[in-house]
């Protein structure tokens, strides 16, 4: 008889981990390609909990080195660039392929590089030599040069905004031949060259916005200024250095978009945008401002026809000032509930397994300041402020669905129906801190909720689980394993998927949504699981085909991307 303790059928289900994560748990590697494609959906070039940016520069490097698939990194750097709208990763990716297979670098790079902010990162990690050149090959300097004799007037000008490296700085290594007089008057003025040397363009052949915009920042007075602005649709930023005072910023707002407007409540308060003239200067509230500023956010067709997502919102209403006028926070709110509207409705509730662990209060964008130093372009918005809205969110277009935050402890959520979609996401944000039980949330729902029938288990999390509860397995001095060396996720998975086909669920299914670039996950890819990365408001939909017996997996999703 063999031994049944070595071969009970359970091991056929429960497969062993296969690698320690960062935080010294059992994990499950995933592979190159899913590894990697994680990585394009959040990582972001900043030191994050577990890992430097330089560990980050790193392991992308191996990871690309394990592919010899072209085309997967094409499709990859525009999946990264316009469903997970990540910035520093696909412009990595376009450098490399410019090393790698110069005709698909040619075939993407506008679809990457889709603003001159993008622009000028591929421009700094090509002279870096981080991807293996210094400078721009033939072929890179003819992409850069399409580019900047195609892109419009307001895609130049926008692209000027920011330096190290500048605009000019490209322009002046890129070396275009401009396509007319207007567009070498365009260069010449935007590299600052002497007029004389643009020949044989001149002043007169500059853009008329151009020079609506030099007009703009000699005039004299605020009320020149206003008049000039008022008709002048360029980025509020090419306006915002030479503004004189409040009236021209009231100019400005008017001339803003929705997403500029939200991104930008403090710089308006700063320049006192939202007050009215007075006898002793201003003084007293513009309701007038406000007014339009509050209807600009919560403009129910707007954020409709744009497909706005609640985490947009969430993060505006995190960076306001205090001093920023209620009616404003107030529309940010509402504007947060009319964007669960583009939530999907999942096929049926789900148990939504939120991490709130010390890990998940590092920047969702990583740490960008030196260590001990200023906190620089680090983000406010921490990965559990990110995993709180995702479950809200879907809480809120599935009320019947349950959300278990957890750390080394599952936490009984207290939801109450009258919060709004942004304090309902706060409040479950400051559950925890501890360290990270992934399995809790499948104790609870193999526990407290076993009579209920859910649709699957939607996990939030960085995956850096280290600690189960229950009977820990013991291996290397780390606690975590499950039964037969597979993670305590899995082994609570089989069991809630036994439990649920009792009520009726054949096909219960497991998302496992990571925020951070790790590289490993506390459930193994296949039929029945979906490992997605990413903090995007594109995940919603990903996930919500995967629960209702879509096939396209999360690689999948990439290698669909047409090019």
């Amino acid at each position: 008889m063999a031994n049944k303790s070595l071969f009970q059928s359970i091991t056929s289900i429960l497969p062993r981990a296969t690698v320690v994560n960062e935080a010294g748990g059992p994990a499950y590697k995933l592979s190159a390609k899913h590894a990697l494609a994680q990585m394009a959906a959040t990582g972001t070039f900043g030191n994050v909990y577990y890992a430097s940016a330089q560990n980050q520069l790193d392991a992308m490097r191996k990871l690309i080195d394990e592919i010899d698939d072209n085309e997967f990194l094409a499709k990859l750097a525009v999946y990264s660039r316009e469903r997970a709208y990540m910035k520093d990763m696909p412009a990595a990716l376009l450098v490399v392929l410019s090393t790698r297979d110069t005709k698909l670098m040619h075939q993407v790079f506008d679809r990457v590089a889709d603003n001159g902010r993008v622009l000028r990162t591929v421009f700094q990690m090509t002279r870096s030599g981080q991807f293996g050149r210094k400078g721009l090959s033939s072929s890179l300097q003819r992409a850069f040069q399409r580019w900047l004799n195609d892109a419009s007037v307001g895609k130049l000008l926008s692209a000027s905004i920011g330096n190290d490296p500048s605009l000019r700085d490209i322009l002046r290594m890129a070396r275009p031949t401009p396509k007319d007089d207007a567009r070498r008057a365009l260069f010449g003025w935007l590299t600052d060259k002497p007029v004389d040397k643009w020949a044989p363009a001149t002043e007169t052949d500059l853009p008329v916005t151009v020079q609506s915009l030099i007009a703009y920042r000699g005039a004299d007075t605020a009320e020149a200024q206003t008049l000039i602005a008022g008709d002048l649709q360029v980025r509020w930023d090419l306006l915002a250095d030479a503004a004189k005072g409040p009236l021209v910023w009231k100019a400005i707002a008017r001339q803003m978009g929705p997403q500029a407007l939200r991104m930008n409540l403090n710089t308006l308060l700063r320049h006192d945008a939202f007050k009215k003239p007075g006898i002793l200067g201003f003084a007293g509230t513009d309701n007038a401002m406000i007014h339009y500023v509050a209807g600009q956010l919560a403009d129910r067709d707007a954020i409709a026809r744009s497909r706005q997502f609640p985490y947009q919102f969430l993060a505006a209403y995190m960076n306001a000032s205090d001093e920023v006028p209620s009616k404003i926070k107030t529309a940010l709110h509402d504007a947060a509930e009319i964007a669960c509207g583009n939530v999907p409705t999942l096929p049926g509730p789900v148990i939504i397994g939120l991490d709130t662990s010390g890990s998940m209060g590092c920047p969702v964008t990583g740490n960008r300041a030196p260590n001990n130093g200023p906190r620089g372009g680090t983000s406010k918005m921490r990965c559990v402020d990110v995993a709180a809205l995702f479950a809200a969110a879907i809480l809120r277009r599935n009320p019947d669905s349950v959300v278990i935050p957890f750390d080394t402890q599952a936490y009984k959520a207290q939801v109450d129906p009258s919060d709004s979609i942004l304090s309902l996401s706060a409040r479950l944000s400051k559950y925890g801190g501890g360290g990270t039980d992934c399995s809790l949330p499948f104790v609870e729902a193999n526990t407290r909720y076993a009579k209920q029938a859910f649709a699957g288990i939607v996990l939030v999390s960085d995956n850096e689980s280290w600690i189960t509860s229950g009977r820990p397995h013991f291996n290397n001095g780390y606690s975590g394993y499950g039964q037969n060396g597979s993670t305590g996720v899995m082994t609570q998975w089989e069991k809630f998927k036994k439990t649920q086909r009792g009520h009726g669920i054949a096909d219960p299914k497991l998302v496992c949504l990571d925020i951070q670039p790790y590289g490993t996950s506390q459930a193994p890819e296949r039929d029945d699981i979906l490992n997605i990365g990413g903090f995007s408001d594109a995940v919603f939909n990903v996930v919500s085909s995967f629960l209702e017996n879509d096939a396209s997996r999360f690689v999948r999703e990439v290698e669909s991307v047409e090019l």
